[in-house]
């Protein structure tokens, strides 16, 4: 557990020499929130009345240096403004540090303690940077979330509206062979998804200068340590795994990086007909798309059409899929929140298309679509729970769902 020095937010001898924070004004006011942010470019949230504070990057929390380094940045926030928080917001990630951080912080300073999906944040922190208290559609694309049914999210669909919110839809889900490893090798994605395209014979054939192949054929077969994901980061993997773009990423969103820039060094091309389908239980399914993409031929044109093509039709399936939401609901506003939307060429022509379609999209301005933002969006989360009383007072978690 996190070690937290007794008095924490009422010491103001000792100030630390770092950035100042990022300052958002917010449409709704209440008592101060402490929002200890996700795993991964992680940030510290402090709101004060009607402002959101919100600190520079930390980082990754796998190093004892950024977890100490949370530590200190909850300090000199809380040291610097005036207002004690009334309650501390985390992940509901159990095993984050910053979950950790936060649940000790509670019972040491006897406030409620509220966990927010990560998703939900996403979209929470876009509309709190809009200043928008109505309710929104949020599509949230990234590489992974815990959601509510404790599986891991990624391409969800969501309707907010501030404290609550819907699961409306997702995108189909792929295994993760080998769990966590999944993200850090495309290779076993496009492995699953061959799996999924009952073409898991062609793994070892594909696949043969990676030892670890067989094994994977035979987890993906008898479905062994392969937790389903939603993912719309692993599906961006899976896709540059069967180009052989990327087997084994050096660093986080290379293979999506490298497969962006294929794409637009070939250029603008029309989206696969057919190469998405919408389910009766609105699960968007693009394997007809990944089926394509293995009967690619190799070589850098073809390699640059396909990820051309995979773009496109991308924002195709996507557009579909939100507009029959927007039409269901009646709601015309939707964010984009999730670190793939620092993708320029899906968020630009996704944009073009919903707005084609009469819908207001809001985006990231201040703050960066990626996990950096979940804090902000943790915060105004528990503002609208706290306005709405949902916080129990035993100081359990609560998971607010709307009920459509």
């Amino acid at each position: 557990m996190p070690r937290l020095q007794n008095r924490i937010c009422k010491q103001r001898t000792h100030r630390l020499t770092k950035s100042d924070p990022t300052l958002i004004p917010l449409a709704i006011s209440g008592p101060a929130v402490l929002a200890c942010g996700a795993w991964l470019k992680n940030t510290i949230c402090l709101t004060q009345g009607n402002q959101a504070y919100v600190s520079p990057l930390i980082g990754d929390l796998a190093t004892a240096e950024a977890r100490h380094r949370l530590d200190e940045t909850v300090q000199r926030m809380c040291q610097d403004h005036p207002l004690p928080p009334a309650m501390i917001v985390h992940d509901l990630h159990p095993d984050f540090y910053s979950t950790q951080f936060a649940q000790a912080f509670a019972e040491q300073q006897q406030i409620p303690a509220l966990a927010v999906q990560h998703h939900h944040a996403h979209i929470a922190a876009i509309c709190a940077e809009h200043g928008l208290t109505q309710a929104v559609l949020g599509l949230a694309l990234d590489g992974v979330g815990l959601g509510t049914d404790n599986t891991p999210w990624g391409g969800e669909l969501l309707l907010v509206d501030g404290a609550r919110f819907q699961r409306l839809g997702h995108l189909i889900t792929l295994a993760l062979p080998g769990g966590d490893r999944a993200a850090q090798e495309p290779w076993r994605m496009a492995a699953a998804a061959l799996t999924k395209l009952d073409r898991g014979d062609e793994i070892m054939q594909r696949f043969v200068r990676q030892p670890a192949a067989e094994a994977v054929a035979i987890m993906l077969q008898r479905n062994l340590n392969c937790p389903q994901t939603s993912s719309m980061g692993r599906l961006f993997d899976a896709a540059a795994g069967l180009l052989d773009v990327n087997w084994v990423q050096s660093h986080e969103a290379q293979a999506a990086v490298q497969l962006q820039q294929l794409a637009e060094q070939h250029g603008p091309v029309a989206a696969l007909a057919e190469g998405y389908r919408i389910t009766d239980t609105n699960e968007l399914d693009f394997s007809p798309l990944l089926c394509a993409l293995i009967d690619c031929h190799d070589g850098n044109d073809d390699t640059s059409y396909a990820a051309a093509l995979f773009h496109a039709t991308l924002s195709a399936g996507l557009a579909a899929w939100v507009e029959k939401a927007a039409r269901q609901y009646n709601i015309n506003h939707l964010a984009l929140g999730g670190g793939c939307f620092h993708n320029t060429l899906l968020r630009q022509d996704l944009t073009k298309q919903l707005t084609a379609r009469s819908l207001q999209i809001i985006s990231a301005r201040q703050i960066a679509p990626d996990d950096s933002a979940i804090a902000l969006g943790q915060a105004w989360v528990a503002l609208h729970s706290l306005k709405a009383g949902f916080p129990c007072p035993d100081h359990s978690t609560y998971f607010p769902q709307l009920n459509l």
